[in-house]
């Protein structure tokens, strides 16, 4: 995205990528359909140590902006929940687009080449890439973070800013699974089942579905909460979102003769009800168990913690929180405040979305707005 925002205006540009193809993250995403941006794409859905710092660039290049380049290239989409936007082709399509946007802006592309002895002296970056040398007036580090390495991802972005006096925020994986154990692994045994909760970390909390694993907990709404989670704190999720908050109490009223087991058997897939019933312990029919405990077991389906003992790591996450610190550099250009010439964008950069195509809208936006400043 920068490459071809800079090469159409007319800059000289070489986009260097230590792959054999481009955009081998892009082909990955969204099951192959890539979900490239997202409608309600707004500052307050992404994570930052400066959670101001994501305004300018998003304002500026707007998922209206890039949803208008898809369509001029007449990719087909739609639609899925949530406003992500999805290719009805494939990633491929994408992929495709932007490659033709370079080649519209005269972008040079080298592939299956690191980057290597890069340095910066009388005002110009010098790079070795294979056996040829490179000079330029500026450089743009968009090396992503170290999400999904089996796709080629490392910390080479993180190495290369410390190199130019670059602070980074400690990374961390992302839109990841959690993991459990101790007397939360039985919670394992219900690998494969999946139900709509809310998920909350700290102050966050997002209403989708939750999906047990063989080694915890995944699905969109414990991803989504991955990001905010750390260390030592719970994850708590409410399984019955949608019930008011006396639910339980109400249904003694109204079913005496009806068991807990089988109210959760009838709200929530079997084998989570069967599990949550022996968890709570209550066998008797509701007429015959006090509103104290009924009132308790509720409290307990609505903010259920769990104590997740780390994440799948970096190899499942699908993004990375942290990266190159946002206050070495310019909101508006993306250029380091201190190095002349050098800019750091997408992924790179200590700022994280929300899933469902808000990280690609990031790297859009960022791209745009150093592409824009070259």
């Amino acid at each position: 995205m920068c490459a071809l925002t800079a090469g159409q205006r007319g800059r000289r540009v070489l986009l260097v990528d230590h792959a054999e193809q481009v955009g081998k993250k892009i082909l990955i995403s969204g099951g192959g359909r890539c979900n490239f941006t997202n409608l309600h794409t707004a500052p307050d859905r992404y994570l930052s140590a400066n959670p101001h710092f994501a305004k300018s660039a998003l304002r500026r290049y707007t998922q209206h902006d890039f949803l208008e380049l898809v369509e001029r290239h007449r990719i087909a989409w739609h639609e899925k929940t949530l406003g992500q936007l999805f290719c009805d082709g494939g990633a491929r399509q994408i992929v495709d687009m932007l490659l033709a946007e370079c080649t519209a802006g005269g972008v040079e592309i080298a592939l299956g080449h690191l980057a290597r002895d890069i340095t910066h002296a009388d005002a110009s970056y010098r790079v070795t890439i294979g056996d040829r040398i490179a000079t330029a007036p500026a450089l743009v580090i968009a090396t992503g973070g170290p999400s999904i390495p089996k796709m080629g991802a490392t910390g080479f972005a993180y190495d290369l800013a410390r190199q130019f006096g670059l602070k980074i925020i400690e990374p961390r994986p992302a839109l990841v699974p959690l993991t459990l154990g101790g007397d939360e692994v039985l919670f394992r045994e219900l690998s494969g089942v999946a139900a709509p909760v809310e998920a909350r970390a700290g102050k966050a909390k997002f209403r989708e579905a939750a999906l047990f694993t063989h080694r915890g907990l995944s699905g969109p709404a414990i991803l989504q909460v991955s990001s905010y989670w750390r260390h030592g704190e719970p994850v708590e999720i409410d399984f019955l979102p949608t019930h008011p908050a006396d639910w339980l109490v109400a249904a003694k009223r109204a079913h005496p003769r009806t068991t807990l087991r089988k109210l959760l058997t009838d709200a929530l897939p079997t084998r989570l009800a069967d599990t949550l019933a022996d968890q709570l312990g209550l066998t008797t029919e509701l007429a015959n168990t006090p509103d104290k405990a009924l009132a308790e077991a509720q409290r307990r389906l609505s903010a259920w913690r769990f104590h997740p003992n780390g994440t799948e790591g970096f190899a499942k996450a699908e993004v990375t929180v942290g990266g190159i610190a946002t206050a070495g550099l310019s909101s508006q250009t993306m250029e380091a405040r201190d190095v002349r010439g050098l800019y750091a964008i997408g992924e790179a950069v200590d700022v994280t979305g929300w899933l469902g195509g808000y990280n690609f809208q990031w790297a859009w936006a960022s791209g745009w707005a150093a592409g824009q400043a070259i």
